[in-house]
């Protein structure tokens, strides 16, 4: 799976299509806040290409600009990483610098990863924009995901999304990656129903995250734990950890 495959998985109009390079130069003007941030960003990436830009006049779906955001525009991007790269931090920083919800296709040495994340006013800065809510990432090169590939493409066309609004059309994206999410744990990919089982599924699957990450510091602790008393401490908060786990699983 490369870039290129998810790029013709979303059929795209050919007057979407950008085909530009982005000078680093811009991300660290307007999306560096620190001097690591600049490092990060000068030292961490290959290459940025603007694929295409998804406007009203290009794909027939109206804007939207209302006291929450402003989307006048969708951009799809991909970004190379060179091997040393703190993948995590430079995906935040491009998704913040533009003022645009992006589907961003980023590659970093083998991997391929997905990430989306809606935009809003900023309440402190009149006139910026800043992240609505966590980034969706999904990671699209390892064993969990081959088996969802297929129906995660089929769900991305641009046919198949809602077409109320640019934002309804993003959060249909936004929700295919998070069926594919859940696909990895559940084993089954199916597309939510409603936007109310969309919230749920992605409060699930951020739970699920927590949870694991707790989990493995506790068995951790366990594996080196010598007095009983509190190694048995430990098994009961697991177990109450992987209850847990269990019910948020039964959202996706």
């Amino acid at each position: 799976m490369q870039a290129s495959d998810l790029i013709k998985a979303l059929d795209l109009p050919p007057g979407t299509r950008v085909g530009q390079r982005v000078p680093k130069s811009l991300l660290v003007e307007n999306g560096a806040p620190t001097t690591a941030d600049k490092r990060r960003i000068n030292e961490g990436i290959e290459e940025i290409i603007w694929v295409a830009a998804l406007k009203p006049d290009t794909v027939g779906v109206s804007a939207v600009k209302d006291e929450t955001r402003e989307v006048v525009e969708l951009a799809v991007l991909t970004l190379t990483l060179r091997p040393a790269a703190q993948a995590g931090r430079l995906l935040e920083l491009l998704h913040r610098a533009i003022p645009y919800p992006v589907f961003l296709l980023s590659t970093h040495q083998e991997h391929l990863t997905l990430s989306l994340g809606l935009k809003r006013w900023s309440l402190g800065e009149s006139g910026k924009t800043v992240l609505d809510g966590e980034l969706v990432v999904v990671e699209l090169s390892d064993k969990e995901s081959a088996a969802h590939v297929a129906p995660l493409c089929a769900a991305l066309a641009l046919a198949r999304q809602p077409r109320q609004s640019l934002v309804t059309l993003y959060q249909g994206w936004m929700d295919a990656a998070l069926a594919f999410q859940a696909a990895r744990i559940s084993g089954d990919f199916r597309l939510a129903a409603s936007p109310e089982q969309v919230r749920k599924r992605q409060e699930a699957l951020l739970e699920l995250a927590r949870l694991d990450i707790r989990v493995t510091a506790l068995r951790a602790a366990a594996a080196k734990e010598k007095q009983a008393a509190r190694l048995v401490q430990l098994n009961l908060e697991l177990r109450e950890l992987e209850n847990r786990r269990k019910e948020a699983q039964a959202l996706l």
